[in-house]
């Protein structure tokens, strides 16, 4: 096979001394006179390598020259475009300049994938978001009042708050599609703000349940709920903290208690927000939404979705709404509290109240049944130590009245094991 183009030297030819263009592509050819290979390519910092002009020979025609010449034209434009595309195509290295703009196209991306998260979690969970209307509560038994919540069963099962529905004489479901139906509170929670109301319907659209139990402040958070009469309100922000003890007041300041272990917000939780869904960005429900602080502003709480599952279940399974209870005041244990009373561990629940009155011990308590003193300090429930995040009553919360368990407890520097049964906590407790 014949070719035009121009032999080219093997490996063992190449002179090593020779720059890397002539040891690809052979010696300059000895009658152009143009710089040629001579120059420095633009792509290269070597100098440029200068041989010596060949003597001219008499007799040799043009046609050889212009034909040698267009080879070498062709061979350098060719290397100059490749050299030009790979400085092209080559990715910029960071310099370290603050000032350096981010590229918008990877920043709008974000901005689209944080946004589709939230409208695919809202339009996961709205259709069983509901407003509750309730009416004939209060002194004269003419009050009324509105608050949120949601359906977690398709046969007409509602979670939402216990001060929505508490003294109501009558309930008014409307659904997310405009429907209504008279609710009739199932029970109310004994331990937090939760109560569940149960509609006469079926095939309803459900709320996805979801888990607090490994929440992350930084996270996002999403209220849903009927806050001012403005039906299917979105509020969003993120996980401010977690394990929260605080007094608290609904969101019409028109009632006060001490609340454990909630989920703290800067989504907007506002009057009508109350028993209404707290979502992550992948739409499932996290918390219910309860209320806002009585000392700030602009912090919303939420009880976890787990404390709330006990009584779900209950619910559905034809049982009365019932908390496990051990029968003692407590004080959780932090570092200021041992070092302020010399405790030998900075953790756990130490059997006591803050003013020094009253017997901490129920009588008649499954703690007084199983010799529980004042000024034990349970440090673990069934080998799981306590933390600022599963305080002794989030321990227990996943037990039913009746069922035994397995106190580590420090009395005087040393440590033992007490078994105890749990009972029933008392409506007013």
């Amino acid at each position: 096979m014949t070719t035009n183009e121009p032999t080219r030297p093997t490996d063992r030819d190449r002179d090593p001394t020779e720059t890397v263009e002539v040891q690809r592509y052979g010696p300059i050819p000895p009658h152009d006179t143009r710089p040629g290979w001579q120059a420095a390519p633009a792509w290269t910092s070597r100098p440029a390598h200068v041989s010596p002009a060949p003597a001219p020979r008499r007799g040799l025609s043009a046609l050889p020259i212009i034909a040698i010449a267009v080879v070498a034209g062709i061979l350098s434009g060719a290397l100059s475009a490749i050299a030009v595309s790979n400085m092209i195509e080559q990715p910029s290295v960071p310099t370290g300049d603050v000032a350096a703009t981010p590229d918008a196209d990877n920043v709008s991306d974000v901005r689209i994938d944080e946004s589709s998260a939230v409208i695919e979690a809202v339009d996961e969970v709205t259709p069983a978001v509901v407003t509750i209307q309730s009416s004939g509560g209060g002194v004269l038994g003419s009050a009324s009042g509105t608050g949120s919540g949601f359906i977690y069963d398709p046969d007409g099962w509602i979670l939402t708050n216990r001060h929505v529905v508490e003294e109501a004489s009558e309930l008014v479901v409307v659904l997310n599609d405009g429907r209504q139906f008279p609710g009739e509170v199932y029970g109310i929670d004994t331990l937090t703000d939760l109560a569940i109301v149960k509609i006469d319907a079926s095939d309803l659209p459900v709320a996805p349940i979801g888990s607090s139990a490994q929440l992350e402040p930084g996270q996002v958070a999403i209220a849903i709920g009927n806050p001012l009469g403005y039906e299917n309100t979105v509020t969003t922000g993120v996980v401010s903290g977690l394990g929260r003890r605080i007094t608290a007041s609904d969101a019409t300041q028109t009632s006060a208690e001490t609340l454990n272990n909630l989920i703290q917000t800067d989504a907007a939780i506002n009057p009508g927000n109350s028993g209404g869904p707290l979502v992550n960005s992948a739409g499932q429900v996290i918390g219910v939404n309860t209320a806002v602080s009585t000392n700030a502003q602009g912090l919303g709480f939420a009880i976890p979705i787990d404390v709330a599952k006990p009584i779900m279940q209950q619910a559905l399974d034809g049982e009365d709404l019932t908390r496990p209870w051990i029968g003692v005041y407590y004080v959780p244990v932090d570092p200021a509290l041992a070092a302020e009373q010399d405790l030998p561990v900075e953790y756990g629940a130490l059997i006591g109240t803050t003013d020094g009155g009253g017997d901490p011990i129920f009588p008649g308590s499954p703690a007084e049944a199983a010799g529980l003193q004042t000024g034990d300090i349970i440090v673990a429930v069934d080998g799981e130590q306590l933390s600022a995040d599963a305080d002794l009553s989030t321990l227990i919360l996943p037990h039913a009245p009746g069922d035994t368990i397995t106190l580590r407890v420090l009395r005087e520097n040393s440590a033992r094991e007490v078994d105890v049964t749990l009972g029933e906590l008392p409506a007013d407790g």
